[in-house]
């Protein structure tokens, strides 16, 4: 059963102590061979992924690709059951968790995810282990909020012994939503510590997101219908945009509308996956307006990104490059999940040292992107 779960104390718990030079090494040692070894598990999946990143395709088979791409995307679009784009996972690694006294708790640290603040606790309660997911918007909002979620909450066995339990969450204040007894404790100390840690992790898929809204600059409803040519309609919201302007932009929109596709005949397109706030600023973006900002950045790259809409995501990466005031890691993040060579290269070229690394990426390294870790444990090598 799902628990809400009042916001936890205001009392944090000790943090460990920093880790010396060698063992930060060591950690990323460890987590660079684990990666090899899942390379090798899984028949170097992600060996080719990383290649993939990494080697210089010639323009006319990226068009190809491309544009087969965006045919798959289309196809889904329509005979798929709408799903959103807003994914991304929390993951700890909990230490001395063999150790806790009953009532005794742990908080992992906060992370930044679509203008919120999002961590976990877990709990010993009498002979169970209690599991919570918490999130704030990380700015004051006027208006009620609230985040409507699919969870995933799973914990990492010794042996791959893992366990998933699978819920929705409608998170609309400071409150956490979990489970009161998601493991026996003694099943947690003889089946899921490694050296007395315990890792966890939730993915977390955002459904809907209310109170999120800004004024708008630009309008694109029914105002603009004497001069727009397709009505996009993203969630209910109708959108009024020409058609030339946007294939123009976007090789997504390009074989969308001029393909060979039944919506290429169509005056009105639903678009699925992504929620109408993040379009309006994506398409004010494309008119030249000035939205970009840390608050409003993580939703137009997704749709920039899922649109293949280049111009777009070069405004995100000059802005992120030069005017974000997001944490270090987080930009880290971003710029593998949406392949921005100049920001990742930025953000690489400020870890030469061990030093670095525990300032700049505090906690858990694990959730890195496999190629980052590479990098920094290159660095950090060469800088001896």
């Amino acid at each position: 059963m799902v628990y809400k779960r009042q916001a936890k104390p205001k009392k944090d718990p000790k943090t460990d102590s920093l880790s010396e030079k060698d063992e930060m090494l060591a950690n990323l040692k460890e987590v660079a061979a684990a990666e090899t070894e899942k390379i090798e598990n899984s028949h170097k999946r992600k060996f080719d992924e990383i290649s993939e990143k990494l080697q210089s395709i010639e323009e006319t088979v990226s068009k190809i690709s491309k544009s087969n791409d965006d045919e798959k995307k289309i196809n889904n679009s329509s005979n798929n059951k709408p799903k959103s784009a807003k994914k991304f996972a929390l993951k700890n690694v909990f230490k001395n968790v063999g150790n806790f006294k009953e009532g005794e708790w742990a908080s992992s640290k906060r992370e930044e995810h679509f203008n919120v603040k999002w961590h976990m606790n877990i709990k010993r309660n009498e002979s169970h282990l209690e599991f919570y997911v918490y999130c704030k918007p990380t700015a004051p909002l006027a208006d009620n909020w609230s985040i409507d979620t699919r969870l995933d909450y799973k914990m990492m066995g010794v042996n791959y012994n893992n366990i998933v339990n699978t819920t929705k969450c409608h998170f609309d204040s400071d409150d956490g939503y979990g489970y009161k007894e998601f493991l026996k404790w003694e099943d947690v100390k003889d089946d899921y510590l490694l050296n007395n840690t315990l890792t966890v992790e939730v993915k977390i898929e955002v459904l809907k997101m209310t109170g999120f809204e800004k004024p708008k600059i630009r309008y694109f409803d029914e105002s603009q219908k004497d001069v727009s040519d397709v009505v996009l309609v993203v969630n209910g919201t109708k959108f009024y945009v020409s058609k030339m302007y946007l294939a123009s932009q976007s090789e997504y929109f390009k074989t969308l509308f001029f393909g060979n596709f039944s919506e290429s005949k169509k005056s009105e397109i639903a678009l699925t996956g992504i929620e109408p706030e993040d379009f309006q600023r994506f398409l004010e973006v494309l008119y030249g307006e000035p939205v970009i900002d840390d608050s409003t950045i993580e939703g137009i790259l997704l749709v920039a990104d899922m649109y293949n809409t280049p111009m777009v995501l070069k405004r995100c990466e000059t802005f992120l490059l030069k005017k974000s005031k997001k944490e270090f890691k987080k930009k880290l993040d971003i710029s593998t999940q949406y392949r921005l060579d100049n920001l990742k290269n930025q953000c690489l070229s400020k870890i030469t040292t061990v030093a670095n690394v525990r300032e700049l990426i505090p906690g858990d390294l694990t959730d890195l992107d496999p190629s980052a870790v590479l990098a920094i444990l290159q660095n950090c090598v060469f800088s001896q």
